[in-house]
């Protein structure tokens, strides 16, 4: 049994699709077929099942993907571990985040620190960042909520306050603060399902008796303020925005009852954190305490 062996069989039972497998593992089809077919072979047993060109992982096949995913977790975790030993002034720290408006400021602070390191940051609705981080995929998770499970540890690093913002011109412009009830019958610009500020924000409204109606829905946290000022909805932004807001960007009224998010930072229990990881999580820290 070879360990390129685990690593396709890996691929192909995440996505159940040896064309795409192959197309992100950068091998021919053919080629991925009987590296899978020769594993199989090893271990006696199917652990597909092949319906045309389509391929479902069968009951030989979750069984062993579930020792897989913790034997090349392992040996990833040693990886890691003796290239930290090598030379813990390089490295590559993973963040996954779904708030992102305060991270250059982090990265920054944490970049005068430790030159040498790199970062490979990634924006991704709450779901998918949680799948990457049970994966052992990245090393933290930047999110609002914090991510949470089991095997998974977090702190909270912020509790902000949740402002609606409207056009100079909008009717309820004039005022300081609305009830979200008000809201009701407005048309919003916002995130798509998925990501915290958007689910977050869609249960309040839920409490509140309604289900806000969307005119745009996307995934780029900073266009909803443009889009608010050329007037084609209101939005539900967090108040750290305000200190990169400007007049023209919209008027920030207070929501009544207050509506709050808590922001945290998470990681998997088991995986081995380089140096550089824990002096981020400590950069990131500092960071919050101190600069908001």
């Amino acid at each position: 049994m070879e360990l390129l062996q685990l690593d396709y069989f890996k691929a192909v039972a995440r996505l159940e699709h040896v064309t795409d497998a192959a197309r992100n593992l950068h091998v021919t089809q053919s080629s991925l077929s009987r590296t899978i077919s020769r594993l199989e072979q090893d271990l006696g047993v199917p652990l597909f099942d092949r319906v045309g060109r389509t391929v479902r992982l069968n009951n030989f096949g979750r069984v062993f993907l579930e020792r897989v995913d913790k034997a090349l977790f392992e040996l990833e975790q040693g990886r890691r571990a003796v290239a930290d030993l090598a030379g813990a002034d390089y490295g590559m720290v993973s963040l996954g985040v779904n708030t992102a408006h305060m991270l250059p400021d982090v990265l920054q602070a944490f970049r005068h620190q430790r030159p040498r390191v790199q970062f490979h940051v990634e924006q991704l609705p709450t779901d998918t960042m949680q799948t990457r981080l049970e994966e052992g995929a990245v090393d933290f998770c930047l999110s609002a909520p914090p991510i949470t499970g089991i095997g998974i540890e977090y702190q909270s690093v912020l509790t902000e306050t949740i402002y609606v913002i409207v056009p100079p011109s909008h009717r309820l412009a004039a005022r300081q603060s609305v009830g979200l009830v008000e809201l009701q019958n407005e048309a919003f610009v916002g995130l798509k399902v998925g990501y915290g500020m958007r689910d977050l924000m869609d249960q309040y409204c839920q409490q509140a008796g309604f289900m806000p109606h969307h005119s745009f829905e996307g995934d780029e946290p900073t266009t909803l303020r443009a889009l608010v000022q050329r007037e084609l909805g209101i939005a539900f932004v967090p108040g750290t925005s305000r200190h990169h807001s400007t007049e023209e960007d919209g008027v920030y009224l207070q929501i009544e009852p207050k509506c709050q998010r808590i922001t945290g930072l998470s990681w998997r229990r088991d995986r081995y954190l380089s140096v550089a990881a824990q002096e981020f999580r400590e950069v990131l820290m500092a960071y919050f305490q101190n600069a908001i």
